[in-house]
């Protein structure tokens, strides 16, 4: 082979490990970071075993004695919300409660239903995850400090 082809074989190497004959990398660039959140929740219907989809969630914070909404979101087809208070700079620590609309869903099962809304308070200290489900039937729920 001639010096010539060695420099071309080489560089045809190198490019495919994505450097370059200067140092440079020619890799792709990485994918930018998943967004990481603090809360998440998830509703089960035990009355049919299977999740709550679509169900209307609003997530507040107590300011003072007053409450104020941060967030609302929809329950998807597996009955959860990932996306509640993203992780970053600030402290998310406090006083939150989760109001769980739950008539709409119901009113879908055609199904007679005791509470029109469920509401869940709770404190979060610290940056670990919190998820906060619910168990739901038409007439009870549970709900627990999940992983």
């Amino acid at each position: 082979m001639t010096t010539q082809g060695l420099r071309r074989a080489t560089l045809a190497v190198l490019l495919t490990a994505g450097i370059s004959g200067t140092g440079m990398s020619h890799a792709a660039p990485a994918p930018a970071a998943e967004p990481v959140y603090q809360l998440s929740s998830h509703i089960l219907d035990i009355s049919t075993g299977r999740p709550a989809p679509q169900v209307r969630v609003s997530l507040s914070k107590l300011e003072g004695q007053r409450w104020q909404e941060v967030a609302s979101r929809t329950t998807d087809d597996n009955g959860r919300i990932k996306d509640f208070l993203p992780k970053g700079e600030r402290s998310n620590d406090g006083t939150y409660k989760l109001t769980f609309l739950t008539q709409p869903y119901f009113d879908r099962q055609a199904q007679a239903s005791f509470f029109p809304y469920i509401e869940v308070n709770f404190t979060i200290k610290g940056d670990s995850h919190f998820h906060v489900p619910i168990t739901l039937s038409p007439y009870g729920y549970s709900t627990y400090r999940g992983s």
